[in-house]
């Protein structure tokens, strides 16, 4: 795989390139289906897939402060657009001038000109350009002046639900890991780096937790779940708990982790955490003991659930 961070980089035309555009945030299984057929054309074409992504978040330059919070931070996102199987990944810088930019300019001089487009494919809505005067209609008459052809994907579902990264990131926010996986093809993960925490975790309830400094920016609501974690390429079994530490009454958000039958120091490194399943809210306890039984709990139905699975 290439990722190419600024067209100048592109010093000419690529090998017959079939190409998607998008955001694609959460790389769900809706864009999936869209790399699938940029996959399949380019195939039968004997050229090179692409996927042309953005950086940072358009909105995020449009309307500064309205963003949602992504569900895959760009780092992730290249990485799982990497391990779909497309060649060449443009991670373009999204900036005012780059946004007042015309529909037409955007396809003849840099889709035409400059990548050399033989294929486009595009989902059912697409629209691009200033304004977003760009629609799957320009690009078709475009097209048939410039010698590419346009592929428009119709809307994916998954029992009749449209995927979307919208609905994937309320389905987060509310916890439903679950359904989440369902649209995602994948757990729900988020990445952090390990750092000090306050040392009650093993010192007062005798499950020692590492500390998470997100990277994500999308947490799944306050509560516990089981989780897998990912360390150096092996993963492990664990608890994740995501809220306020209610019982300690401190008010801080944090976001812990408890691996199982794990003893190795963490502090400074950064790990993975795949969101298996909700195991219950948080709540705040009468004593630090009640909260340590109920702990105990947790991690016996949390094996009881892995051990399940991997049955």
């Amino acid at each position: 795989m290439t990722i190419i961070y600024d067209l100048k980089q592109v010093e000419k035309p690529l090998k017959n390139p079939v190409l998607t555009i998008g955001n694609f945030d959460g790389v769900h299984k809706g864009h999936l289906a869209l790399f699938d057929k940029v996959k399949e054309r380019a195939g039968f074409l004997g050229g090179q897939s692409a996927v042309m992504t953005f950086e940072p978040h358009p909105i995020r330059v449009m309307k500064p402060g309205n963003g949602p919070p992504l569900i895959t931070p760009t780092e992730q996102k290249l990485k799982l657009i990497d391990a779909a199987g497309i060649d060449i990944i443009f991670c373009i810088p999204f900036t005012i001038q780059f946004a007042a930019i015309s529909a037409r300019d955007f396809v003849q001089n840099i889709l035409v000109e400059k990548i050399g487009i033989k294929e486009l494919v595009v989902g059912y809505d697409y629209t691009f350009g200033n304004n977003r005067e760009g629609n799957i209609e320009l690009l078709k008459e475009m097209g048939s002046l410039s010698g590419f052809a346009v592929d428009v994907l119709e809307q994916v579902r998954v029992d009749n639900i449209v995927i979307s990264s919208t609905s994937i990131r309320h389905l987060v926010e509310q916890g439903n890991l679950s359904e989440a996986k369902r649209l995602l093809g994948r757990d729900y993960q988020i990445c952090g780096t390990v750092i000090k925490g306050k040392n009650r975790g093993a010192r007062l309830l005798g499950f020692p937790t590492a500390n998470l400094k997100l990277i994500d920016e999308l947490t799944p609501s306050l509560g516990v779940y089981a989780v897998r974690v990912l360390i150096d390429d092996r993963t492990y079994d664990g608890l994740t708990n995501i809220g306020y530490n209610p019982t300690f009454d401190n008010g801080q958000f944090s976001v812990e982790t408890h691996i199982l039958d794990f003893s190795r120091d963490l502090l400074g490194k950064t790990i993975r955490v795949n969101f298996i399943e909700r195991l219950r809210n948080e709540k705040t306890f009468a004593s630090i003991e009640d909260l340590s039984e109920q702990i105990g709990k947790d991690v016996l139905r949390a094996r009881k659930l892995f051990s399940k699975l991997k049955g």
